[in-house]
């Protein structure tokens, strides 16, 4: 009890340190680490050092340590050999290339144990769109069990105990409606650790509704994972990339499910902006595991001939009959239990702008991401031609109500931006 208390002293008196613009030591970090991720730090105590941390931010050994120390005090998944993982910075929905990049790595040859989260703050988080297909809820020994036989995994991270103070400092940032680009990258990097990842690409879009908004924050954002890959021995890459809207068709658990199915089954209607993208990065990805095994291949062009003969279908099939679902799962059969409504365009023009923002929103409406089957179709992108009365977009749920709740949104928040 005594010891109890003064680990939590020694919280205390970091977070007033860092306030007063002062580096923390490993100790001091670990301690306040291991206070918040058992819980014993209160809301007040924690927003503290979250608010802190925004203004100062943190020196790149305090990067390495806040990532250690949110390892250590919490579950660690061991794999052995090279383990690749992919994550995004976010910023878009509708854009679901874990989907496709997973099978692809896991039939290069790879393991893959990718953990994702639900939705927060956007219509669709990966969990929830795998969710569609199989289940996402396992313990750590089911985990190893399922990428032991398929080579990879799509599975929810959230209940797993991985980086559990990470879980409990986003919790404030949601209320405060903020997140510092240090805490992004110690809040991917703790999770990749925590997996045993040896080798990791980084999606990082930019664009007005990214986290990330400019190119010259990327870079010094792409340089500190870099930086901190080296310190865990871990390879990263990053993809910087503008990202205007989303690179799938539509926006909810199901049809963003329904969008990778397209890509791995590589059918006319798929969306090709989401297929480059999941291609570029799953390249970039077996590029470096390949360096390391002293394979002599190039990268995208693995994973396009992966995709294209039809074997990245086959793999994540297998991946989702291991973890419970329908091992022959297809577009033909997934089937959209919801109503439709479409949205038409009140003038002529060409799509000059999709605001994101207000696109996450209207799903939301809509019901998704609890409603699995509500969300939005976008049947015009940008620089589109569009007529009067043609259709821009349908809406989808389960509910009627939901439909005609988020049609009078709509007039307040507008998705489409029509140029005449």
């Amino acid at each position: 009890m005594e010891e109890d208390r003064s680990a939590h002293i020694r919280a205390i008196k970091a977070i007033q340190k860092k306030l007063v613009g002062k580096k923390l030591t490993y100790r001091e970090i670990y301690t306040l680490m291991d206070e918040i991720a058992n819980d014993r730090l209160s809301d007040v105590l924690t927003t503290y050092f979250v608010a802190a941390s925004f203004k100062e931010g943190f020196s790149t050994d305090e990067l390495y340590y806040l990532t250690k120390a949110m390892v250590e005090t919490g579950t660690k998944l061991e794999f052995r050999g090279i383990v690749a993982d992919k994550h995004s910075t976010g910023g878009v929905a509708g854009t679901r290339t874990s989907l496709i990049i997973v099978p692809i790595i896991a039939e290069a040859g790879f393991i893959i144990p990718k953990t994702s989260s639900r939705a927060i703050t956007s219509p669709a988080g990966t969990a929830d769109v795998m969710e569609v297909f199989a289940k996402v809820t396992f313990t750590p020994s089911r985990i190893k069990k399922i990428v032991s036989e398929v080579g990879g995994c799509i599975v929810w991270g959230g209940h797993l105990g991985i980086a559990p103070a990470d879980d409990a400092i986003i919790d404030v940032e949601e209320e405060l409606s903020f997140e510092s680009f240090d805490k992004v990258i110690v809040s991917i990097m703790a999770k990749k650790v925590a997996v045993s990842a040896t080798h990791l690409v980084v999606d990082i879009p930019v664009g007005k509704t990214m986290k990330i908004r400019h190119f010259d924050d990327a870079e010094k954002i792409s340089k500190k994972f870099k930086t901190l890959g080296r310190r865990f021995d871990m390879e990263v890459v990053t993809d910087i990339n503008q990202s205007l809207e989303p690179a799938g068709n539509s926006v909810g658990p199901a049809f963003e499910a329904q969008d990778a199915l397209y890509v791995l089954e590589q059918k006319k209607e798929r969306p090709l902006a989401l297929e480059a993208k999941a291609l570029r990065l799953a390249g970039r990805l077996l590029d470096i595991c390949f360096k390391t095994a002293k394979i002599k291949k190039n990268g995208e062009e693995e994973a396009r001939q992966i995709l294209v003969s039809g074997r990245a279908l086959k793999k994540f099939q297998e991946i989702v009959k291991a973890q419970g679902g329908k091992g022959d799962i297809s577009s033909a059969n997934l089937k959209i239990a919801s109503h439709g409504r479409e949205i038409k365009s009140h003038k002529q023009g060409k799509v000059k702008n999709i605001n994101n923002y207000n696109l996450n929103m209207i799903a939301k409406v809509l019901g998704a991401p609890i409603d699995k089957f509500a969300g939005v179709f976008l049947e015009k992108k940008l620089d589109e031609k569009v007529d009067k009365n043609e259709p821009l977009a349908i809406f989808f749920a389960k509910d009627k109500y939901k439909l005609k709740e988020a049609e009078v949104t709509l007039s307040s928040f507008p998705i489409y931006e029509i140029e005449a």
